[in-house]
């Protein structure tokens, strides 16, 4: 039999782990040294006013804050669109109004740099159908020469006129391999649609600085060709698409229009154009009476008129715009005494001057 050594009792379940933990000793010293009332859970009156304070506070300030951005709000719609009832009010029309003067005046840069070559520097053109078409008769800009087809016949070229695939009119849209974009297409519409009630200013195409004539001193200035009171007689042949029927069976020469009913006694002034100039550029008029204006065109296929002013550059006289060669008799109303410039409309670099005495 081997010995074997004797195991040791059971320990007490009592002793078996956890063991048990000694006895917690208190604190040498506090750990917190503030005052008693710190440790309060409970706000004070005081301090409890104060948040209610502080929060009316924040209320108010987040009131005025509103009314403050929903005031900003109302004012600068009105800024923006204009006073209902208030003309001119409106920031926003205004923009577009400036903006489309812009465009006209970039527009005439490029008419000038592209197309016055052919067309002429007034549009004129040419009265045959060997040379480019006229572009300012009243006629044609009434409704034939309207923004889509303009928008066409750039895109498209000449061919789109009258489908002549050996054109000399090119395409001008980069849209089938022309040197215009879609912006200088825009502005150049802009110029060949503007009437000739408003100024613009010709400005250098380099800094868009106004160019001022070397010789007057005074800003170059321009007028469009549209005339806004224009109204085709009753019963008139629409214009052709293609130009060059409107010179098929056209004579030489164009009969005068028969001369208006004029007053006996009446005085009857005689002005003349050719060549895109005033023949006579100093008249003499009585003072105080109605007096008349017989107006010769000379200029075949281009249209003129005469346009009197006064000394601060208003008008006190337009007569109707015609093509040549044609003579028509405006009856004007009467003037005081002075001197008064006088332009055709189409052609503002055609002046003359009428001394009322």
């Amino acid at each position: 039999m081997t010995d074997q050594p004797e195991l040791p009792p059971p320990a007490d379940p009592g002793q078996r782990l956890p063991a048990r933990r000694p006895d917690a000793q208190p604190a040498p010293v506090e750990r917190f040294t503030a005052a008693p009332s710190a440790h309060a859970f409970e706000l004070t009156p005081e301090r409890a006013a104060g948040i209610v304070r502080q929060s009316s506070s924040a209320r108010w300030v987040g009131f005025l804050v509103t009314l403050v951005v929903v005031l900003f709000v109302i004012v600068y719609y009105f800024y923006e669109l204009g006073i209902p009832g208030v003309a001119d009010s409106s920031r926003f029309g205004k923009e577009i109004d400036a903006q489309a003067v812009t465009s006209v005046e970039r527009g005439y840069n490029i008419y000038e740099a592209n197309c016055a070559r052919c067309h002429g520097a007034q549009g004129q053109g040419f009265a045959n159908s060997a040379g480019a078409p006229t572009l300012n008769e009243q006629d044609k800009l009434f409704a034939h020469l309207n923004p889509q087809y303009l928008q066409s016949v750039l895109r498209e070229g000449g061919r789109y006129v009258c489908g002549n695939a050996k054109s000399l009119m090119p395409v001008w849209s980069n849209e089938n391999g022309g040197p215009l974009n879609y912006t200088q297409i825009d502005d150049l519409i802009a110029f060949l649609r503007a009437t000739n009630d408003h100024t613009y200013t010709v400005r250098d195409p380099s800094n868009n600085e106004p160019v001022v004539d070397p010789v007057t001193g005074k800003e170059k200035t321009f007028t469009g060709w549209v005339d806004p009171t224009y109204k085709p007689a009753a019963g008139a042949t629409p214009f052709p698409d293609c130009w060059t029927n409107a010179f098929a069976n056209a004579p030489s020469g164009a009969p005068s229009s028969p001369a208006a009913s004029v007053a006996p006694g009446t005085v009857t002034v005689k002005i003349s154009a050719a060549n895109i100039a005033f023949d006579q550029t100093d008249v003499t008029a009585p003072a105080d009476t109605p007096f008349a204006i017989e107006f010769t065109n000379n200029d075949a296929g281009v249209s003129h008129n005469v346009e009197i002013k006064d000394s601060t550059g208003a008008t006190v006289f337009k007569g109707t715009i015609f093509a040549g060669v044609a003579t028509q008799t405006y009856s004007v109303p009467a003037l005081k005494a002075g001197t008064y410039p006088f332009n055709c409309t189409v052609h503002p670099s055609m002046t003359g001057t009428i001394t009322v005495k």
